[in-house]
Order: structure tokens, then sequence, then C-alpha cells
């Protein structure tokens, strides 16, 4: 067979061809043979000699479709309903006679879009080499190029067959196939019984795709005859059931039983639609659901609402978040409810604190506070972040809620006392120290006020390190590390540098014993020394003790390790803090020796019995030259552990003081304390002040490098970028930064702009 152009007679070739296109859109059986003949001829028809047929060729073909689908529309699905209804002795058909339209414009149109389908390749060359050729080029259109009127875009053989089947049986049939879907979508809904019926269910979901799949081929608006002539009418019925079902609902259901009926709904609603829709509706259905039978009932919803939070009923609360999670705004009135019965809750759990325990009830029931509503959010509102901020919010409030303004919040004192609890020597395990330390985080991360915790967990920690009470120093570094994370690597400074001089201590003593024994020298005593930057240790001037006549047991090895130290630190200054020394001492009594550990100032007292065996109060403390509240302090705690007596009740300056030669104590091992490692309300009020001054400081700092960037700032903006500046670390009132920007104008760093009240200027 020669491919070559050659002359034709067009009605021949298209007499056979248009009988095999009768056959393929019928769906009759067609030979091979016959197929790749007709296949041929659509090719000879399109390259034909001296002229190509394909236009006529296409216009002949429109007009066999054309003529085929009005042929379906009154022969095959506008026939009669009596033609359907069953003869005398035959069975029932499976439509019923609201289905037959239904039924058979389905079996029309699966017979005639499959028939399109084999016709689009029987074409395939007229598509491919005519008609795509002849389509518009966008590109030529925009920049005027082509002009419309040179040439009429031709569809490809396929789509041409179904934008026929839209303008012949759609939009004559259009309004009467969609009453019958809606009337049998209406239908399932009343009968609870979505896709029961198979062959319905097919009927009408092969009808509403047919809306579909007849503008498919369409680059733009390709549902748009579904949208308007089905959609449109869907969706405004829907809305009037959902409006009936609402409205006989509420008259029967409290608020729980409607929200299950209404999520019940919402589910055969999806599953509905899930067998007819096309996937675009899917949304726009439910949203009319939600408008219909929540959103105008919000009320209705949320008339119960403070009873279910406050009975913490998990299912309802589950349903309410389902219903409002969608609706714009609807969990706003959930939430605040939400928010202000934690608060509610938090409060009561931390209102019966009392003890000397109260920093360990404040954490762990603060802890269990956010533990029992962290669980009920991931459990009933699947861990919606909207939930999670309140109760952030919520547990922010309660943490840093100041009963009056001239009370000062305990919190950050109290978190910090917990920490120091954890990590003091216990019997805790180190597994559970780290899982507390971690836990303990999260209330920190709430404080407003971290400066505070810093500064009394520097002061805690300082202790700790000192007289050595530490449970574990992987623990206390693992917790210096978190709070690192938390607040950056500034806040945890002065900590990382504590630590380094304890390490440092350590290689210190270990070279002094070597210096000794390089030189022969002896101190007569176990000595160890730490070291401490003045810088790094919350150690302040008020709590260095001058005045204090050293043993002369320690003088020696005093004065050897300040020569060893200024040996190899020249230019350092050592100042001795003996109110923190602590050490070992053995008594011996007629009956048994004992080893006491105890502090400088106790073993100074009991080393002064030597020699002597009374002494009157004022001779001790003018030989030790110590303050006399502090001589005070020690004589009384060797007195209250019977080591030591007095004369008299009521200490004075002529009351004798004399050892306890009949002392008797089941332990060998022991410890005198004192209330000096324990914070007293002097300690706790100087720390108080030291946050006062620091915060000063802060602030003028800031205020400083604000005004330098920015040169002119109008007081509103000035105070603003300082609270944003500040917030890691605090919150400061307004009041203390308008102090601070009057003692910054008084120092001469800012000054007020001329003719304008409210602005500073950087002064250079």
């Amino acid at each position: 067979m020669s491919l070559k152009p050659r002359t034709i007679v067009f009605e021949d070739v298209w007499k056979d061809l248009r009988e095999t296109v009768q056959q393929v859109m019928t769906l009759q059986y067609v030979d091979r043979s016959v197929w790749s003949n007709r296949f041929v001829d659509v090719y000879v028809i399109c390259v034909a000699h001296p002229e190509p047929l394909a236009d006529r060729l296409y216009l002949e073909t429109k007009t066999f479709l054309e003529d085929h689908v009005q042929k379906l529309l009154l022969e095959r699905v506008l026939v009669p309903d009596a033609e359907d209804a069953p003869k005398d002795g035959q069975s029932t058909p499976s439509a019923t006679p609201s289905d037959l339209l239904l039924a058979r414009y389905y079996d029309a149109w699966m017979e005639y879009s499959r028939g399109s389908q084999y016709l689009n390749h029987l074409y395939q060359y007229l598509n491919h080499q005519h008609i795509k050729k002849q389509k518009l080029n966008e590109a030529e259109v925009v920049y005027g190029c082509i002009n419309h009127n040179d040439s009429q875009e031709k569809m490809e053989v396929g789509d041409l067959a179904l934008e026929i089947w839209n303008q012949y049986m759609i939009q004559r049939l259009g309004s009467e196939l969609v009453d019958q879907i809606l009337k049998g979508i209406n239908a399932e809904r009343a009968s609870n019984s979505s896709g029961q019926s198979n062959k319905s269910t097919n009927f009408i979901r092969g009808v509403i795709q047919s809306f579909v799949a007849v503008q498919e081929y369409r680059r733009k608006g390709s549902l748009k005859l579904y949208q308007e002539l089905f959609e449109a009418r869907m969706l405004e019925e829907s809305a009037q059931h959902f409006r009936i079902v609402a409205s006989e609902l509420l008259q029967v259901c409290t608020v729980s039983q409607y929200m299950e009926k209404i999520i019940k709904k919402f589910e055969e609603e999806e599953k509905l639609g899930n067998i007819y829709l096309h996937a675009s509706s899917l949304s726009k259905l439910r949203k009319v659901c939600e408008e219909e039978m929540v959103t105008k009932h919000m009320n209705f919803l949320y008339s119960e609402c403070k009873e279910m939070v406050a009975t913490e009923k998990s299912a309802d609360l589950r349903n309410l978040y389902i219903l409002l999670k969608p609706v714009t705004e609807g969990l706003k009135r959930l939430i605040d409810v939400f928010l202000e019965h934690i608060k509610e809750q938090g409060k009561k759990t931390i209102a019966c604190m009392k003890g000397d325990s109260v920093h360990i009830q404040f954490v762990e029931n603060m802890l269990d506070v956010h533990r029992k509503y962290e669980e009920l959010i991931h459990r009933t509102f699947r861990s919606d972040p909207l939930f999670l901020g309140a109760l952030d919010k919520a547990c922010a409030r309660i943490i840093n809620e100041k009963h009056s303004n001239n009370q000062v919040c305990r919190s950050a004192e109290l978190v910090a006392k917990y920490c120091d609890s954890l990590l003091k020597k216990s019997k805790t395990t180190e597994g559970e120290i780290d899982q507390k330390l971690t836990r303990s985080i999260i209330i920190f991360k709430y404080i407003e006020d971290k400066d505070v915790y810093q500064k009394f967990y520097s002061r805690m920690l300082a202790k700790r390190l000192i007289h050595e009470q530490s449970q574990s120093m992987d623990a206390e570094e693992m917790m210096i590390n978190k709070l690192k994370q938390a607040c950056g690597y500034e806040f945890t400074n002065k900590l990382h540098r504590m630590f380094t001089d304890i390490s440092v201590s350590t290689d210190l003593n270990t070279k002094f014993t070597n210096y000794l024994n390089d030189n022969w020298l002896e101190t007569g005593i176990n000595f160890s020394v730490k070291v401490l930057q003045a810088g790094a240790w919350p150690l302040g001037p008020t709590q260095v003790v001058a005045s204090f006549a050293i043993p002369q047991e320690f003088e020696k090895s005093i004065r050897l390790f300040e020569k060893f130290y200024h040996i190899n630190f020249s230019g350092r200054k050592l100042t001795w803090l003996h109110h923190l020394c602590h050490g070992e001492m053995k008594l011996s009594f007629e009956k048994r020796n004992y080893i006491v550990t105890m502090q400088t100032y106790q073993m100074a007292i009991l080393l002064m019995f030597e020699t002597t065996d009374k002494y009157t109060c004022k001779e001790l403390q003018s030989s030790l030259q110590l303050q006399q509240e502090i001589f005070q302090r020690h004589l009384q705690s060797l007195v209250e552990a019977k080591i030591l007596l007095l004369s008299e009740e009521k200490m004075s300056d002529e009351t004798e003081v004399s050892i306890n030669t009949n002392y008797n104590n089941k332990r060998t091992k022991f410890k005198i304390t004192t209330n000096l490692q324990k914070e007293t309300p002097q300690e706790v009020e100087h720390t108080m002040s030291a946050v006062d001054e620091d915060r000063k400081m802060y602030l003028q700092a800031a205020i400083v490098r604000i005004m330098k960037s920015r040169k002119v700032l109008r007081h509103n903006a000035l105070i603003q970028e300082i609270l944003s500046q500040s917030k890691v670390s605090f919150a400061p009132n307004v009041s203390m930064i308008k102090k601070c920007i009057e003692s910054l104008i008084d120092k001469q760093y800012i000054e007020r702009t001329p003719n304008s009240g409210d602005e500073y200027s950087y002064v250079a």
C-alpha cells in the first residue's frame, strides 16, 4: 500500500468510514483488518491530492455525531416511562421509576463516552497532523501575529464528541437530570443508607461524572458546567436539608447529644460526598454543613461550655473542638474558658503550701498541673497550638502573679531552691535527679524574673561547691547546660566560671603539695584551698569578715600557701574568707574520741580550750577578735551540741564557758551545723536588692546602647525597645525605666531634644 497522496472520491471513502464510525460509536465488533483499513482511509483523506480533505472529513464527522446524539436522545433517553414498565410475565426492572431517566441517560452515556474514546484513536492522524497544527499558538495570539478571523480553532475528535454530547444531550436534559439526582441523594439522606442500592448509586454517580467529563479537555473552566448545572443546586438544597435537621435536633437534644449527632451527620455527608461528588465539592459541602448546623447555633453550643471545662468532660470537649475548629474565631471563647480554668486549678494547688518544703510543693504542684492539662490537650484537642498557648499563658500568670504591688513574687526563689534541694547530697538516684531537673526547666521557662532566679541559683551553687555538698558534678554541669540552652551563654557565664575555679583549685592544691615536698616543708595539718575569682562568685563585700585572729595552728599553712601562690601568680591579691571555711577536728574525751566537721570559727573557739578549761565570753571574743554577733552564733552552736557548757542560760560578757568533760555521743563522726549555710531573711533581702541594682545597671546600659545607634528617639519608642531587649531576663516596670532615663540625663549620656517634651537625643 502506497502512502503517497492521491486523488480520491470523498463520498466513496466516507461511506465505508461512516459505517465503521457507526459501529465504533455503538460499541459493535470491528474486525482488525477493517479497523486498519479505516485508519488508512483517515490518512488518505487528510493527504488527498490535489487538495487535502481533512476539513470536510471533520465536518462530516461532526454532522454524524450530532445526528447520532440526537437519535440517542429521542430513541433511548426520552422514551416514555411506560415503555420501560414491566410487561405481563416480565420481572420488575432493577431501577425504580424515579431512576428510569437516569438509567437510560447513564446507559447511553457509557456507550457514547467509550465509543468517543475509540473514535479519537481512529482519527489519530487527523488530530495530530491537521487539528493540532491549526490550533492557535497562544504566544502568537498575545503578540498579534495571527488574526482570529483567519482560521477557526477545531477540537480533537474525541473532545468534539464530548462537546456535542453537552450541546445536544446535557443542555436539553440537564435540569431534569439534576432533579432526579438530588431526589436520589435526598432519599439516601433520609434513609441513612449511603450507597446501599448499588445500581441506583452507579446511575447517580455516572451522570454526575458525565457533567465533569464532557469539559475535561478544557484548560480553563473544566468544571464550569458541573458547578453551574449541578453543584450550585446541590449546595443550595443541602443547606436547606441541614437547616431542617438542625432545627429538629435542637428541639429534642441536649448540647452533648446535639454534638454527637452533628458529628455523625458530618461523617455521613462525607461518605455521601466521596461516593457521588467531584473532589472539589467536598470542602464546599462541609462548609455549608458547618454554616447551617454549627455557626448559626454557636450560642447553643457554648451554653454548657463552662460546665464542660469545669468538670473536664473529655468526650464533650473533644466533640466541641471538632465542631468549632473549622469556624473562624470559633475556638476563642472555649480557649478563654479553658485558660481561666487552668488558672483557677493552678492557684488552688499552690494556695495550700506550707512548711519547710514550700519550694518542693510549689514546683511539683505546678508540674502536676502542667502535665495534667498538657495530656488533656493532647488527648482532647489534638495538641492544638492554640490550646498549648493557653496553657502557657495560664501557667505564666500563675507563676508570676503578685498578690499585691508591694509583695515580691517568690516563684524564681522557690524554683532555685527546688533545684538546690535536688542537687545537694541525698538518697535520690542520678536518674531521678536528671528527670526532675529536666522537668523543672518547664517551670523555669515561665518565670519572668529570670535574673532573680539566676541570683538565687548562683548563691546556692556557690554554697554547694564551697561546702562540697553537690550530689554529682555531672548533674551540676547538666543543669547549667539546660539553663544555657534556655537563656543563652551570658546567663550562665558566671556559673561556668565558678566551675572552672573549682577544677583549677584542685590542680592548684596538687601543685602546692608538690611544692611542699620539693622544699621539705610541712604544714602540720591536712590543708586544701579553693581560690575563687572575685567577679564570678556571689560573695559580696558585706559577707567578707575582716576581723579574725587566726589560730596559730593555721598560721603556718596560710603563710606557706601565700608564699607559694605569689611565686606562681605575681600581682594577685588573696583575701581569706574564713567564714566559708570548714575542717575536721579530733576531740578526745575520757570516754571516747570523736571526729567532728565544723566551721573555722567553731574550730578556733575549741582550740582556745587546749590549755585552759574555762573562759568568759568576753575573753574568748577578744582573743579571737570576732564580731559579737558572729561569735555568739558559733558559740551557741557548740553549746547546743553540748560540747561546751555555759555557767548561765542567758549569754553575757561575764558568762563562763567550759568544756563538757562528760560529753558522750553514739556517733563518733558527725558534723556541727549552723544556720550560716541556710538562707536567712537578711540574705534574701540582700539578694533582692542586688537584683534591683543589677537591673538598673542593665537598663541604663540598654538605654545608652539604643540611643547610640538611633541618635534620636521618642519616649514611647525607647520604652518599647527597652522592654523588647530586657524581656529575656526580666520584665521591668515603666517607672524603673523612667528613673534610669532621668539618671542618664543627669549623667549627660542623653538629653531631651529642644522644643520636644517626649524625645531624647544621644550626647556624643
